[in-house]
């Protein structure tokens, strides 16, 4: 079956958007996916938020008798990042209902067909789509929001930095689930078939998560596709620039993938050939965006950086820096090494090369490598080696070998930690009863809701 188009409908070069975006918006305010995903995130976010709450408030206990016990006392990690952890399992598992509904209904009942016959380029719809999804996403984000709200009003240290680096975390994935349920749903003649391909790529990305994360060479690449990793970095505290350009790459490469399968008529080998040449775009962005290396520690701690004035003095150390690493991956003592040394290096010195040198841990304990487990730094042609993962003695090195004085360190840097024995009662009461007969009000007003009339061409 072929659908024409009138002539002057392509002569329509500034059709209104703002019918286009009511109509969307109020698909998703009507329909029961949205309402009945946020009744089911109230109580798995407010057991996940009371639990971290309680656990935190246990270590607040003992942090209360010791400064240096309450120093490692941070909410982000004891309260932000679990209670936000039930929100990603809920965008995971049920968001990618509530953003199909915006294109798999239209599709099962055949009111797609008359809708691309509107006004309206393909890009304008998947663009006013998108636009819903966002807006569902805002709406889903209540119950977390609301957990961080209470945290504060009982007292609990929020730092701005690394709680909306988290949220736009948590923002960008789930923009990104939406793009791949938009993508789904155009290319399935059914939701419950787009529902399963968009899960298979979220629930497939715990999977690479279990199998390949963490293994060396070609897995260690395709473990990056996972979506998890799209928050871990978030939820360590770190904005990276080439993490942000390539999430967005994706996105709009969802999104152009939908917008090429979604107007019925075109012939299965044109959006075939149009897809390949998409992907390829897509792919030579995501290259790029690998190579940029900009990352900001919205951390208070500042937990993924050195001190400040060891931070400036890195920055102006110009020479490459070479480190040759005689350790296995999957040794314990390499990641340590990772996370206290190498990955600040390369975030503080303008050029840094990390080298593996061994293979896997237990070929070189047999071959009797006596060097396995040093770690080679060579700057200016100068080299020294040193088996420990502790910045304290790794910087003196390094500075020494770059003939410069180390910078005396700055007072009053200390993290203090902010311990808070909070209460669960207002929490479960809210969540288990106030949120949920709120949610239930707005469901009801929403069906009262006059429907929109159609676009006027």
């Amino acid at each position: 079956m072929f659908f024409l188009r009138l002539p002057e409908t392509f002569r329509v070069q500034n059709a209104p958007m703002r019918p286009l975006l009511v109509k969307e918006l109020w698909e998703i305010l009507s329909g029961r996916a949205l309402w009945t995903m946020l009744l089911l995130m109230c109580p798995l976010i407010g057991y996940s938020f009371s639990q971290a709450a309680s656990l935190y408030g246990e270590a607040s206990v003992t942090g209360r008798q010791s400064p240096v016990l309450a120093s490692s006392l941070s909410p982000l990690d004891g309260v932000l990042v679990p209670t936000l952890g039930a929100f990603y399992v809920a965008v995971t598992l049920l968001f990618p209902f509530v953003a199909i509904r915006v294109l798999g209904q239209e599709k099962e009942s055949g009111a797609l067909r008359l809708l691309v016959q509107l006004p309206y380029r393909s890009s304008s719809l998947i663009a006013a789509k998108l636009a819903a999804v966002l807006a569902a996403w805002v709406l889903s984000s209540i119950p977390a929001i609301s957990a961080l709200v209470i945290w504060a009003m009982q007292g609990g240290h929020l730092s701005a930095p690394e709680t909306l680096n988290l949220l736009f975390g948590h923002l960008l994935y789930g923009l990104l689930v939406g793009a791949i349920a938009l993508f789904s749903a155009s290319v399935s003649e059914s939701a419950a078939t787009a529902a399963i391909v968009t899960l298979a790529f979220t629930i497939g990305s715990w999977v690479l998560d279990f199998t390949v994360a963490g293994q060396p060479g070609l897995l260690a690449w395709i473990a990056r596709l996972s979506l998890t990793q799209v928050l871990r970095t978030f939820e360590q505290g770190l904005l990276s620039a080439g993490l942000v350009v390539g999430i967005g790459a994706a996105m709009f490469g969802f999104a152009a993938l939908a917008n090429v399968w979604l107007p019925p008529g075109v012939q299965l080998r044109d959006k075939v050939i149009r897809s390949i040449v998409w992907v390829l775009v897509v792919a030579l962005a995501l290259g790029l965006a690998t190579q940029i290396r900009l990352t900001f520690d919205a951390t208070e701690d500042r937990r993924n950086s050195f001190p400040p004035a060891d931070q400036h003095l890195l920055a102006s150390l110009a020479q490459p820096l070479v480190v040759t690493v005689n350790l296995a991956p999957e040794d314990p003592r390499y990641a340590d090494l990772q996370r206290n040394v190498l990955a600040k290096l390369e975030r503080a010195m303008p050029d840094v090369s990390i080298r593996l040198a061994s293979g896997r841990q237990s070929q070189a304990a047999a071959a009797g490598e006596d060097r396995y487990g040093e770690v080679e730094y060579t700057y200016d042609a100068r080299s020294d080696v040193s088996r420990s993962t502790s910045p304290r003695e790794i910087l003196p090195m390094l500075y020494g070998l770059a003939g410069v004085s180390p910078p005396a360190p700055a007072p009053g840097s200390d993290y203090p930690g902010y311990p808070l024995v909070a209460g669960r009662q207002v929490a479960l009461l809210w969540f288990f009863a106030g949120l949920p007969l709120c949610i239930a009000l707005a469901w009801w007003w929403s069906r009262r809701l006059p429907k929109p009339l159609p676009a006027r061409s």
